[in-house]
């Protein structure tokens, strides 16, 4: 009898806990926070729209300045399109399509997150129509709050706000070159020719951030209220550094970062947070990344700082370091009552690929209270994970539409509105206050896989649509996730994330049967069973100002039975001068001495530089 009342007061405990049983389907969760990125589109939805209760918006932005900007995304619960989180967003989103691409496509969501990133990177392209012109907003934060209608209602002002050589903005140039560069990775092997354009796009960018230097919230000052700069472009210009060193292994970019380390804060600066803002923990995270794979060179003094500064981050968040990161009594990181988990999701990013870069390098993590294994940071982020997806003190799931309580009063005014494509009737600015923002009642459309800002320094959470500071979604909360989600989906570890990127061609999403192409109709992609055949050596090499140079030669034979015609080459990885052949974009074609090559002919071309040998593969061509 003693026994069972002792027992009792466990057995109420662990009922009143359901946090502490938790058990989460990682996968389903990786499919609901992808399908979020199509609620917040903006522009012509395309015709395998998932959220079929949003509609076409925002289809004259960029008009009035004689720019197409009809595209891109929203980035919480307005209608403003704000370049900075945005790019951020899909610098996120590209960076988890990076470590962990392959557990995604055999989840079967690869092509629905590479998606999302060209549905961002697609508007971006648009916002840089020339190489030091920006366009960085679209829409005014004031004007849009004071409005509660659905996007394909908006009467609010559309006006495009840009940074240029009189107005810089080097943290959004600087995001935005990132942004550019992560996705020409996720796109390599899948559409050549566009990972080529993004890069392009990224130098210059780049190039812009550095040379005009100044804040963008200076230029464009209607972002201040919503978006300010607080960190400075300091560490813009050192992420943007890191995404176009490892895009395109150029030295300019990685003897960048050792020059400009401690003069920009990369080596000083010790950081708690990461998110939108502030990028320090990132550029510290990837360049101890290069440091462990060996390719740090002359600067390794400067990148051993860096990573230091990444460890200790890394020790914050597990509670071993000097100065550890706050968290809830739940154990939730936290870090302020407005939109909290961002930082969560960002946070604990970093954890895990810091985790699997460790363990690729056999490597522990050096705290103040002693070496850790990697497996604790890996723990951390599930820990926050579980979390957001339930394992906390109220049983809520943060995560819109994943298990049974989750918030249906979200602070978003497509969802809590009804879909136009249900009521067409229009819906004023300041009618939508009154008829839906005010409504006690759950929101006419599931916002699934949203993120919102989650529950204050205590665990309380209240599920209220004017409680913008909990109840508010963001596109940045969401991008991180994607990663972990799908690092924990895969349940094993054995990834060596110091390898290079090889992002898997996706399997496509929604498959039609495709008529058998006819001859001599538009150019036929290069297969491995392709009729042209490739093959590139060294010839020759010599040292000059103690560097090696190379000269490499390639030959293309046409081995098919016809005349080879409208040749386009994809040639990445070049860092010199080139003979040989004809550019025309970001493409290369026959030289113009010549229009096609006869059947068993060979053409050769000749580049040097001092790299590793380019990457050369047939984009197109056309047998006559």
């Amino acid at each position: 009898m003693e026994k069972s009342m002792s027992m009792a007061p466990l057995l109420l405990m662990v009922l009143c806990l359901p946090f502490a049983l938790g058990w989460h389907d990682y996968n389903q969760a990786l499919s609901k926070s992808i399908l979020f990125f199509e609620a917040q589109r903006s522009g012509y939805l395309p015709h395998n729209q998932r959220v079929t209760w949003r509609a076409n918006s925002g289809l004259n932005d960029g008009k009035a300045s004689g720019v197409d900007l009809v595209g891109g995304y929203y980035d919480a619960g307005d209608n403003v399109k704000f370049g900075l989180p945005m790019a951020f967003t899909i610098t996120m989103m590209s960076w988890s399509i990076i470590e962990y691409g392959k557990p995604m496509a055999a989840n079967g969501e690869l092509g629905h997150a590479m998606e999302a990133v060209k549905w961002g990177t697609d508007y971006l392209i648009k916002a840089h129509p020339e190489p030091y012109v920006l366009y960085g907003e679209v829409g005014d934060g004031n004007t849009d709050h004071y409005c509660w209608q659905r996007p394909e209602d908006m009467t609010t002002d559309r006006h495009a706000y840009r940074i240029d050589p009189s107005n810089p903005g080097s943290d959004l140039a600087g995001e935005t070159a990132a942004a550019m560069a992560a996705a020409s990775i996720v796109f390599r092997r899948s559409n050549p020719a566009y990972s080529s354009e993004l890069l392009h796009h990224a130098y210059q960018l780049f190039d812009f951030a550095d040379k005009y230097k100044g804040k963008y919230d200076s230029s464009i000052t209607v972002a201040q209220k919503y978006y300010r700069s607080v960190s400075g472009y300091n560490d813009e210009l050192l992420w943007a550094a890191a995404w176009l060193y490892q895009a395109s292994n150029n030295q300019y970019y990685l003897n960048y970062l050792g020059k400009n380390g401690d003069s920009m804060g990369g080596t000083g600066w010790a950081m708690t947070e990461f998110g939108w803002d502030v990028k320090y923990a990132g550029v510290q995270t990837l360049v101890a990344k290069f440091l462990m794979q060996g390719k740090a060179g002359m600067h390794a003094p400067v990148f051993e700082r860096y990573h230091q500064k990444a460890e200790h981050f890394m020790c914050s968040l597990i509670g071993k370091g000097t100065r550890n990161v706050q968290k809830t009594p739940g154990g939730l990181m936290f870090r302020q009552r407005w939109n909290n988990m961002q930082f969560v999701t960002s946070a604990s990013f970093l954890a895990t690929v810091y985790s699997d870069y460790l363990a690729s390098s056999k490597g522990t993590l050096r705290c103040a209270a002693g070496n850790v294994a990697p497996t604790q940071l890996l723990s951390f982020a599930k820990s926050q994970v579980d979390y957001l997806l339930g394992d906390n003190p109220r049983g809520t799931s943060y995560m819109v539409g994943y298990g049974n309580n989750f918030p249906r009063q979200v602070h978003h005014r497509g969802s809590s509105i009804v879909s136009i494509k249900v009521d067409s009737k229009f819906i004023a600015c300041r009618q939508g206050y009154a008829a839906w923002y005010t409504r006690k009642a759950s929101d006419p459309n599931v916002l699934t896989g949203a993120v919102v800002g989650g529950p204050d320094a205590y665990d309380n959470f209240a599920d209220e649509r004017n409680n913008y500071e909990q109840t508010e979604p963001a596109t940045y909360n969401n991008a991180p996730l994607l990663g972990i989600l799908a690092r924990l989906g895969s349940g094993h570890s054995g990834y060596n994330q110091l390898l290079p990127e090889a992002v898997p061609v996706p399997k496509p999403v929604a498959a039609k049967p495709k008529a058998e192409p006819k001859a001599k109709s538009t150019p036929n992609p290069a297969t491995t069973s392709s009729p042209i055949f490739i093959q590139q050596k060294m010839t020759t090499s010599w040292n000059e100002k103690g560097r090696t140079y190379y000269r490499y030669s390639i030959v293309m034979t046409n081995k098919s039975s016809k005349t080879l015609n409208d040749l386009k080459l994809s040639i990445s990885k070049l860092y010199g001068p080139i003979w040989g052949l004809t550019k025309s974009g970001n493409s290369y074609g026959f030289p113009t001495h010549l229009n096609s090559l006869p059947a068993g002919k060979s053409l050769e071309f000749v580049y040097i530089h001092a790299a590793s040998p380019a990457d050369v593969s047939v984009s197109s061509y056309n047998l006559a």
